[in-house]
């Protein structure tokens, strides 16, 4: 079964922040507008898992760069140059270079990334340590003897 959900232009970009990017969605109703390329999709896998992807059509391996530091996400791309002398009659395929940067809970981790299809999707998990988990609390009866 797909879910769609549709998210104001406030929640692209943040991993992890669901619940703080809800409510700030109800006040702002996606009054601010993010870059369009590449386009890509911010998925919720489960409860602990996250995938972004993005339409790299064009791009090989070596031309995509992914780098995670300190809350941020940063995917580049820098298309070489080759295929420069081709005359095109029509030309939908940006293929430009791109910088797409996203920012991450500081408990949001990223686990892997792969290209297939021209489509370059980036593995998130989210690792909530042990202490910060909430945790259920025993209610004993009272003797009121």
């Amino acid at each position: 079964m797909n879910k769609t959900v549709e998210k104001s232009p406030l929640s692209f970009g943040a991993i992890g922040f669901d619940r703080i990017v809800d409510m700030i969605e109800r006040s702002f109703h996606g009054e601010i507008q993010g870059p369009a390329y590449p386009p890509y999709n911010i998925e919720k896998t489960d409860d602990e898992n996250y995938r972004i992807t993005l339409a790299v059509a064009g791009f090989t391996l070596d031309e995509l760069e992914i780098e995670s530091h300190e809350g941020h996400l940063e995917i580049r791309g820098t298309r070489g140059e080759g295929k420069r002398d081709v005359t095109y009659l029509h030309r939908g395929i940006a293929e430009r270079n791109f910088s797409r940067k996203f920012v991450l809970a500081e408990t949001v981790r990223v686990h892997g990334a792969g290209l297939d299809n021209g489509l370059l999707s980036i593995d998130l998990t989210l690792e909530v340590p042990e202490k910060k988990k909430p945790r259920k609390v025993n209610i004993k009866a009272v003797d009121k003897a």
